[in-house]
């Protein structure tokens, strides 16, 4: 401080460009007197103010407390620094340098000022379907490389006018330094073409939209990651037509509703789930249907949801368009999927979304701005019903990524982590942050994989980072091990295996927080263990560093190996064999046929095509088949998902338990063998399967207590896809906290396959700090 002049050097990194950071720090500078300037730096923004000591320590404590509304600051850095005697304060051009960017900004949904001059015929954006300020609109979906500024985005393209460009100059206006700033004078443009890409003669693109889609016809709408496929929800026989065209029999479509009372109408929405709705996330979310909806509700399609009649999809308007669409067409809500073939990933080129979609669209409502990155729909639930509430993705994409994580310990070389192969998702990592990708499908589908590796290539070069390391699932098949171990062999590479349940494990600990060690009870379909058997109902202890396994579901036979996934008979076959019962003398016999039947339980007995597995995803399967709900499953967690559907609403019933076989495991025999007693009595599947979890519940909590008594653990993380299953988190977390136990669960990544690369990046980090 020299004469009562004070200057302080300022570093914030997190979620800090394109979020109305400079703007917020130049007025609030202004407000206190200071000098100095702003500035973004990749994966930072440096700042130096100058004034009297009162004002510098105000605008600090400001800065700290009170960022812009969108703003996440992970790390904030103040040194003294000489006086220069700045005449007044300024914005500086962006800098690049050759670190680790890890504020590259997610896309955002219209803010509610764009929405008011949306509508308004006095403003000069007024209908224009890509007004945005910098507070909401593109940023991942249009960035080509940083900082983030105009010039390394797809609105390059489009150079401002002159009254766009005042805006963008004036750091007093909300539009200051908004880079995808556009108008009806300078900047993209609708078309509407018809289903073989011929431009159709529309005054108002958006009007013949609506007509359209009032005619019940399919019309695939370019938004900001991709194309979506739309139809009027109301129609059965646009939605039939839709699931026909795209092949996708049973798995159910999200609708956009207008409002969140069009919602209330339609579902019970719980205060967290309203945040997620009205978020400028914008995501799917997972809701309950009311069982006495509102007259005034919409009459949804049955075929919206076919076999899920208790919850529905729903997500609001994110884009000037869509408001467009659904107040001007009156809409009571528009079936809004993702613009693919099934299986396929999402359309996003203009160049070749014509053919992507061609024999399923009408029509295409499209426009001139690129899409560089493409990215789905994100998708969350309420979880955890017990009191604490609290939403968890079950997919993170549009809206939160790629937004950095937090190592707990710095990564000691620039790491990749490629994954699983399902619901697959990357994650790259430099020094202490790491930045997940958003979500890319099946591998096992050749057009998802070679998504999967050109984003790889996009990211590393948005972020200037060239993996030393790559960290990879254990399992030798898996499409991710593949391209780790191909690229290894081209380039210096180092490769690192996470076994699969370690991998969740970690994700959970790393977002909660938690150093270790812990009990990991990680439950899923499958995932590769270290003794060549299929792991999926595994507890572990253990940390970042290495887990050990301490007790498991008992081991049966899965005949056919992954094609029991889709057959969830073939998982209840073997657990009768198991449980002690002749599955011949079952109705689920007859359902399938006899010599079928036989055919499989071959397997079983042979163990020929039938690996050993502790599943707890293929035991719902099996609950479920013998039940007589699920037999045969057209997508992944089918069997799952109605199971927990016919027990939603039920109290817990612990008529169920699991027995012991051993000192390692839970025996799910007589769990089956009530079952089947019950089948055969004709107790409703819906007392079933909620007896089941109920039993599941306290064999969790049983488990746990028991590993507390001999570990001194007492700290619980839940992972895998089986706990994206509200009724039995709710459960579970329940009954431990009931024993003393503190249950962590998934908030920030998915609990499924979609978390386990940060998973690998935390344990990466781990060993490069083992002594």
């Amino acid at each position: 401080m020299i004469g009562g002049v004070e200057r302080r050097a300022i570093t914030v990194r997190g979620a800090v460009q394109g979020v109305g950071m400079r703007p917020y720090v130049y007025g609030l500078a202004q407000r206190l007197g200071l000098t100095g300037f702003v500035r973004n730096r990749s994966g930072a923004v440096d700042i130096e103010v100058e004034g009297a000591p009162a004002a510098v320590g105000r605008f600090l404590d400001e800065l700290a407390s009170h960022p812009p509304p969108l703003a996440r600051i992970d790390v904030l850095r103040s040194a003294s620094a000489p006086p220069m005697g700045d005449g007044a304060f300024r914005i500086e051009a962006s800098e690049p340098d050759a670190g680790f960017a890890a504020t590259v900004p997610a896309d955002l949904a219209t803010c509610d000022d764009c929405l008011r001059e949306l509508f308004d015929p006095a403003e000069r954006r007024h209908r224009y379907a890509f007004l945005n300020c910098t507070n909401c609109g593109p940023r991942l979906t249009i960035v080509d490389a940083v900082p983030y500024d105009r010039e390394r985005t797809a609105m390059a393209a489009f150079p401002m006018c002159a009254d766009c460009r005042a805006e963008y100059e004036d750091p007093t206006d909300r539009r200051f330094h908004a880079q995808p700033i556009a108008c009806p004078a300078c900047g993209p443009r609708l078309e509407l073409v018809d289903s073989e890409g011929r431009p159709r003669a529309a005054v108002d693109p958006v009007a013949m939209a609506i007509a359209d889609l009032h005619a019940g016809r399919i019309v695939a709408i370019k938004g900001l990651g991709g194309y979506h496929l739309a139809c009027d929800a109301t129609n059965e026989a646009a939605v039939s037509a839709l699931r026909r065209r795209k092949h996708r029999d049973e798995k159910p479509f999200a609708i956009m509703l207008p409002s969140i009372a069009a919602t209330r109408a339609l579902c019970e929405v719980h205060a967290d789930e309203r945040a997620a709705l009205e978020s400028p996330q914008r995501p799917i979310v997972l809701l309950r249907r009311r069982t006495a909806p509102d007259p005034a509700a919409p009459r949804v399609a049955c075929s919206v949801a076919p076999d899920s009649p208790a919850m529905l999809g729903v997500m609001l308007p994110y884009t000037p368009l869509h408001h467009l669409l659904l107040r001007e067409g009156s809409f009571l809500g528009l079936v809004m999927t993702s613009g693919n073939r099934a299986e396929e990933p999402m359309a996003y080129r203009d160049e070749s979304a014509v053919q992507d979609l061609l024999g399923i669209a009408d029509a295409f409502l499209t426009h001139d701005r690129p899409i560089r990155t493409r990215c789905d729909d994100s998708v969350v639930r309420r979880l955890d019903a017990s009191g604490a509430g609290g939403i968890t993705p079950l997919r993170r994409s549009r809206g939160y990524t790629p937004l950095p994580f937090a190592l707990r310990e710095p990564l000691g070389r620039p790491t990749l982590a490629v994954g699983g192969d399902a619901k697959a998702a990357f994650a790259l990592g430099h020094e202490d942050r790491a930045v997940l990708s958003h979500h890319l499908g099946d591998l096992e589908h050749h057009a998802a994989y070679e998504a999967f590796v050109a984003a790889i290539d996009h990211y590393e070069r948005l972020y200037g980072v060239t993996p030393a390391r790559i960290a990879h699932d254990l399992h030798p098949d898996y499409a991710s091990t593949r391209y780790a171990h191909e690229r290894a062999g081209r380039d210096p590479i180092e490769l690192v295996a996470v076994q699969h349940h370690h991998a969740h494990m970690a994700a959970c600990m790393l977002e909660n927080g938690l150093a270790g060690p812990a009990i990991g009870v990680c439950f899923d379909g499958a995932g590769f263990g270290p003794d060549g058997t299929i792991w999926g109902g595994e507890f572990l202890v253990g940390g970042f560093r290495r887990v050990e396994r301490v007790a498991r579901l008992r081991q049966v036979p899965l005949p056919g190996g992954d094609r029991a996934a889709r057959q969830p008979w073939r998982s209840a076959l073997s657990h009768l064999v198991c449980a002690g019962l002749d599955p011949m003398e079952s109705d689920l016999a007859r359902r399938v046929g006899r010599d079928r039947a036989r055919a499989v339980l071959e397997l079983v007995t042979r163990r020929t095509h039938a690996p050993l597995t502790s599943s707890v995803g293929r035991l719902f399967d099996a609950v479920a088949a013998l039940t007589g709900v699920c037999d045969q499953a057209s997508f992944e967690g089918q069997a799952a998902m109605q199971l927990e559907g016919l027990a939603s609403g039920l109290p817990p019933d612990d008529a169920y338990s699991f027995g012991k076989d051993d000192a390692a495991s839970l025996d799910p025999g007589p769990v089956v063998r009530a079952i089947r007693d019950d089948v055969l009595r004709g107790v409703p599947a819906s007392v079933i399967s909620r007896r089941f979890h109920s039993a599941l519940a306290a064999a969790v909590t049983g488990a746990c207590v028991t590993i507390r008594a001999s570990t001194g653990v007492g700290a619980v993380v839940l992972s895998g896809g089986v706990f994206s299953n509200a009724v039995l988190t709710t459960e579970v977390v329940g009954r431990l906290a009931a024993a003393g136990l503190r249950a962590h669960r998934h908030r920030s990544v998915p609990p499924n396959d979609g978390g386990l690369s940060l998973g690998q990046i935390a344990v990466a980090a781990a060993l490069d700090h083992t002594g």
